[in-house]
């Protein structure tokens, strides 16, 4: 599969006003006995569909937190966080767990692959959790391996395959539902620089095919540069914002 290296203007993908993240003034704090951390101070960021957006900044400053709260795997303490137009921070656990498993996918720096499964399975485990029909959860998995050519590996187990295709394992499983948002926390982190460079490949080139929004958190420069546009955060708040590759806004 050829895949275009070069991100797509966000103008030509989505109207200034078509947003699919609006988070405003959002504040999470950690309480453990006497320790209090302000891990995000009025945070406020939107997102365009079909946007790619790359966080960056020192450890510690509130990236992966801030990752967390918008996709719902964690609770806020204040502000208001709308994906898709939808209040997650509304909603039950039961709920906001049915709405990621429809609306977002995640791909993380360890992978997170089950290593007894295989690549195919692998994919096709979050089908068959939310009651997807055996038949139609395999036919989705191996369409998803396709997206990241490795349909002739889907029969190996993670242990058979190298670090760059455990990712792409990950990628297809994170786009197995088409989901709205794909979210990664330091996706190239534990890759060698070949293999992180052709990770970017492919998303950059699913983000132009599908149009597919994704939200990186990410220490690489190199990685970011590849986005739209670079959100810089400092002490649990956005300091500066960057546009790259003709991004507007």
């Amino acid at each position: 599969m050829s895949l275009s290296t070069e991100p797509a203007a966000v103008a030509a993908q989505a109207p200034a006003v078509d947003l699919i993240i609006d988070a405003r003034d959002v504040v999470k704090t950690y309480r453990t006995d006497d320790v209090v951390v302000n891990a995000l101070r009025g945070v406020s960021i939107s997102v365009k569909r079909g946007e790619m957006v790359a966080i960056m900044g020192p450890s510690g400053c509130g990236k992966t937190t801030l990752l967390n709260c918008l996709s719902g795997l964690d609770s806020i303490d204040g502000g208001l966080i709308l994906i898709n137009g939808e209040d997650i921070n509304k909603m039950s656990d039961n709920k906001r767990t049915e709405f990621r498993a429809r609306q977002m996918g995640f791909v993380f720096q360890f992978y997170n692959l089950l290593p007894v499964l295989s690549a195919v399975e692998n994919v096709e485990l979050p089908l068959l959790v939310s009651g997807t029909k055996v038949r139609e959860a395999r036919e989705k998995a191996e369409s998803a391996l396709d997206l990241v050519s490795l349909r002739d590996w889907a029969k190996h187990k993670p242990s058979q395959l190298s670090g760059g295709q455990r990712q792409r394992v990950t990628i297809a499983r994170a786009l197995v539902n088409r989901p709205a948002i794909v979210w990664g926390d330091e996706p190239t982190g534990d890759l060698d620089t070949e293999n992180a460079s052709a990770i970017m490949d492919l998303i950059v080139g699913l983000n132009q095919r599908h149009a597919q929004t994704f939200v990186i958190v990410t220490h690489a420069p190199e990685v970011a540069a590849r986005c739209h546009r670079i959100v810089h955060m400092k002490d649990g708040q956005i300091v500066r914002e960057e546009l790259l590759n003709g991004a507007t806004r």
